[in-house]
């Protein structure tokens, strides 16, 4: 052996690491909705939940995916840690695939027969052919996850081919050889470089698709290797639960202890059982006989289904074991709304779907009780309390905390987000975050009117708040548009928001006139007259805020608009789009119509277009 078959050996394993890579991250992303849907619904028996593991830990070709994405499901509340235990056991299963799809390097095949397709030697540029056409000869989204995925399988299969061949010529320097007969003779040593490999490279696949390489070279034994597969089940779920630790609540990281003690258990299971049959003479066929990557990939299925058939009545002793493990902390201050924090968990950084959905039910709760905090607000105009003046005080610090939460975990995922429909969500998802909280600001500030007029034993005059019913009418309407749009991403409803803004800047444009008449009368003290300018100020931006939360929701659906968001607002409100005239012109005599009982007399402008939007 000399330099340049150790370089061909590192550099088969960089390809054939970064193939794995490549292929599970394309598994993982074009799947992960499907993953999300099936996660939630198809765990509500355990072994329903067994099922649901090994079948998509076998589809994205990674255990630690897996788990990793059922801690953040079960920190979310989503689903039980007793339901995620099943799936715990399935997952460890269902990453034995991969070793069965390498040990077609086993396969026999004359150069003649339809099985040489299936050879690695062949899958591999056939693989990347057919890759690199999906990538460059088609530009939807789909075809790029596929070629992505199909690429990242040649690679692998290249990268094995290139280890399988430097490894021929270690298994002529005898290196092999005296390297597997000492793990032979001392199974601790074999397990501890199972677990430390496996650990460094974060994959158990990875590291028995390394193992099953060296099987190439005719020397390995089953007595040697057993206690390497053993140690590499705790190695991988080491690093899976250093993973399901990160920012996660208490049952979040049980979900790591359980896999931990089920992969502790596994290992004792096998090492005992292994031992005691060898010791009876039962395994001395096996024990020398030469283990090919087949042998090895079988050996592999079969330790893993059995101890999860020997270990599945056990769940309950891990589910305990893991309370005491882990013992519940009170969270952090975050009200009722703690556990949809809490689960805008990093674990989900590698699934968008999963993040993006965590964020999105955060933003609705946030935009509900923002609303919910303007309609107290209205209600403490017309009748003052002094624990709904409180509850609004104490609802919008809740907002506060939520959009700082929700922006920092945005941040935070910015990092991982590269497909252009993802960056266009985060994109939507930052406006709407500070949008909603300025909502919340300005219910508080007409709450605070409410307390000044209290404090000073003042009122507004009957006239002034009939105009105020019409006026919260129109908001009312307004919002509900605006949560319809960010909800249901419903653009109609983002449409018919701005005629109705247009019309409530008539409209406090209108009531400002009347209500500086009424002070000039003296049918209104001076405190409440600018009260209620101040109040119809912020209902002027309530209404503006919904104005951009609706054009933000029309940015997201057509990109093209994103940076001609002012131009389009603009063509709007100039009066050259007839079917905003139309709505604009409807809302305005049905509002305006609500109003004119309560005026002695109507404006200027009342029952036409303003100047400026005049055709």
């Amino acid at each position: 052996m000399n330099l340049f078959n150790l370089i061909s050996l590192l550099g088969g394993l960089a390809m054939f690491l970064y193939g794995m890579r490549i292929m599970g991250d394309g598994l993982k992303e074009s799947s992960s909705g499907t993953l999300k849907t099936a996660l939630e619904q198809l765990t509500n028996t355990p072994w329903k939940a067994f099922l649901l593991g090994l079948v998509m830990t076998a589809a994205i070709q990674s255990s630690t995916a897996t788990i990793v994405i059922t801690s953040g499901l079960v920190g979310a509340g989503i689903i039980s840690l007793h339901q995620s235990l099943g799936i715990i056991i399935g997952a460890n299963v269902g990453t034995t695939v991969t070793g069965q799809i390498i040990r077609l390097l086993d396969l026999d095949a004359s150069g003649t027969s339809f099985l040489q397709f299936f050879r690695p030697s062949t899958l591999a540029p056939l693989a990347l052919i057919a890759g690199i056409l999906l990538l460059m000869g088609f530009r939807s989204k789909g075809s790029g996850k596929a070629g992505q995925i199909i690429i990242g399988f040649g690679i692998l299969f290249s990268g094995l081919l290139n280890m399988t061949d430097a490894v021929s010529t270690l298994a002529e320097s005898g290196i092999i050889e005296r390297l597997f007969s000492n793990l032979g003779r001392n199974p601790v040593l074999g397990y501890v470089i199972g677990a430390g490999v496996a650990f460094v490279l974060q994959s158990s696949s990875a590291t028995i698709g390394i193992l099953q390489a060296f099987s190439t070279s005719g020397l390995l034994t089953f007595g040697a290797i057993y206690a390497v597969l053993v140690g590499i089940y705790l190695g991988d779920c080491v690093t899976t639960a250093i993973v399901c630790n990160i920012g996660a609540r208490p049952d979040a990281k049980r979900v790591g202890i359980v896999n931990i003690l089920f992969n502790l258990s596994k290992s004792l299971v096998i090492l005992v059982f292994v031992t005691l049959v060898h010791k009876l003479g039962l395994l001395d066929g096996l024990w020398d006989s030469v283990i090919d990557s087949g042998g090895i990939a079988n050996t592999n299925t079969l330790f893993n289904l059995a101890c999860a058939i020997v270990l599945f009545p056990t769940l309950s002793v891990y589910e305990k074991l893991s309370h005491r493990i882990i013992k519940d902390k009170p969270s952090e201050d975050a009200g009722e709304y703690g556990e949809l924090l809490d689960a805008l968990s990093p674990v989900f950084f590698n699934t968008p779907a999963l993040a993006f959905g965590r964020c999105y039910d955060a933003l609705a709760a946030m935009f509900d009780l923002a609303r919910a905090n303007i309609e107290r607000a209205f209600a403490v105009i017309r009748q003052y309390d002094e624990k709904t003046s409180a509850r609004i005080r104490a609802d919008e610090d809740q907002v506060d905390t939520m959009a700082d939460r929700i922006s920092n975990y945005l941040v935070q995922f910015s990092a991982h987000v590269t497909a252009p429909d993802h960056l266009e969500m985060l994109d939507h998802y930052h406006s709407v975050t500070t949008e909603f909280e300025r909502l919340s600001d300005h219910a508080l500030n007409i709450a605070e009117c409410a307390d000044t007029l209290h404090e000073n034993q003042t009122d507004f005059s009957e006239a002034a708040l009939s105009e105020l019913t019409v006026v919260q009418e129109l908001i009312d309407r307004i919002l509900d548009l605006a949560g319809q749009s960010f909800k249901k991403r419903d653009l109609a409803a983002a449409r018919h928001i701005e005629p109705l803004e247009e019309v409530v800047d008539d409209m406090i444009s209108s009531l400002q006139n009347n209500h500086l008449e009424r002070l000039r009368n003296g049918a209104c003290s001076v405190l409440a007259g600018t009260e209620f300018l101040n109040l119809l100020s912020d209902v002027e931006r309530i209404s503006d805020v919904c104005s951009n939360i609706g054009v933000a929701a029309i940015a997201r659906a057509l990109p093209q608009l994103k940076h001609q968001v002012h131009d389009y607002v603009s063509r709007l409100h100039s009066g050259r789009n007839e079917e905003f005239n139309q709505e604009y012109q409807l809302a305005h005599d049905l509002y305006f119509g609500k109003l004119s009982p309560f005026q002695n007399g109507t404006s200027e402008n009342q029952n036409s277009f303003p100047a400026e939007t005049q055709t």
